[in-house]
């Protein structure tokens, strides 16, 4: 019960783990809100792990880190401020180094907090409270999403569009009895922070989002970019969510290397701010299209997203819930 009410599942209200609670609290504790000078994450994980999560700066630190990457966070929750690491895979800077401060999605998060508007129940030490709730103002679990694995049980849930979550509230708000299928209309699928392309019916999607269960296959964005004497190459834009851009890599150049896809020549890297991964054919003779769907078939250029809205229902209760519930 420890594993998944105090660490691994969500709660369905404001969309956080006890975790990310805890250090958006000790953050608002800090007043470091948006428009006020960064402080150092070596403090805010050590007020935090102090005084609400007893389990060590070590480990807040990660937590904190995802909270400012926005390959991972759709929304992100803090305004980092150094060497957050990279969708590389290059790991961040020690919190001695990095500083950060609330983003204003996490302002929204924590707004009247102090107006008794939620909850407090004593900390670990029972010296101070902390809220077991926050008083959040968007369905943050859809729009930043979450995942964890707790005992018998996961969640993963991606994250969504901000305006197409707040229209569906709208929605709801003016008729209670709308289905999901309904509000699928207003959010009809994910909108994955790296971009990507959802290759799923809308049959299957649907019944996803009304059971709760099921999977999306996501695919990199990618298109031909023709050069001179009629040669070209493809560029791929944008890579599927949770993608680690140097192993999707070195699985590319893999399969150069053993020949399985013989009509791939070579790949090149020549992102900076923006992905652009550079794939170049055997011939000018062979189709794109053949080519990609190989690439898709044989790499991580296309993976297959599960989704699992097990969610804690008033902070105690995991519940797989529908699109209409969460």
């Amino acid at each position: 019960m420890s594993v998944i009410i105090s660490r691994a599942l969500p709660d369905v209200r404001d969309g956080l783990k006890p975790s990310q609670r805890r250090i958006l609290f000790a953050m608002h504790e800090l007043s470091l809100y948006p428009g006020r000078k960064h402080m150092k994450c070596a403090k805010i994980c050590g007020d935090t792990s102090g005084n609400y999560h007893p389990h060590g700066e070590s480990v807040i630190y990660p937590t904190l880190v995802n909270l400012g990457q926005d390959w991972k966070t759709r929304y992100m929750l803090v305004d980092k401020q150094g060497n957050f690491g990279s969708i590389e895979g290059d790991p961040p800077a020690a919190m001695r180094y990095t500083e950060s401060r609330l983003a204003r999605s996490a302002e929204s998060l924590l707004r009247d907090i102090d107006k008794n508007t939620v909850e407090f129940a004593a900390n670990y030490d029972e010296t101070q409270l902390e809220p077991t709730v926050l008083p959040a103002e968007y369905p943050n679990l859809l729009v930043n999403g979450a995942n964890g694995i707790a005992v018998g049980m996961a969640t993963n849930i991606p994250p969504h569009n901000l305006g197409e979550v707040i229209n569906a509230c709208l929605a709801y708000m003016d008729n209670g009895a709308i289905t999901s299928e309904e509000l699928m209309v207003h959010v009809p699928g994910p909108d994955f922070p790296t971009g990507g392309v959802i290759v799923e019916n809308s049959e299957s999607i649907t019944e996803t989002y009304k059971t709760g269960r099921g999977s999306f296959r996501l695919r990199a964005s990618w298109e031909v970019e023709h050069l001179d004497r009629g040669q070209w190459q493809i560029i791929v834009k944008e890579i599927p969510y949770q993608v680690q851009k140097s192993k999707l890599i070195e699985k590319l150049a893999e399969l150069i290397q053993t020949k399985k896809i013989p009509i791939l020549s070579d790949v090149r890297d020549e992102s900076a701010d923006d992905v652009r991964l550079v794939l170049e054919p055997k011939s000018k003779n062979i189709d794109p299209e053949i080519l990609m769907g190989l690439l898709f078939k044989n790499s991580d250029l296309e993976i297959r997203f599960s989704l699992n809205m097990n969610v804690l229902i008033d902070g105690v209760t995991p519940k797989v819930c529908s699109l209409k519930e969460v």
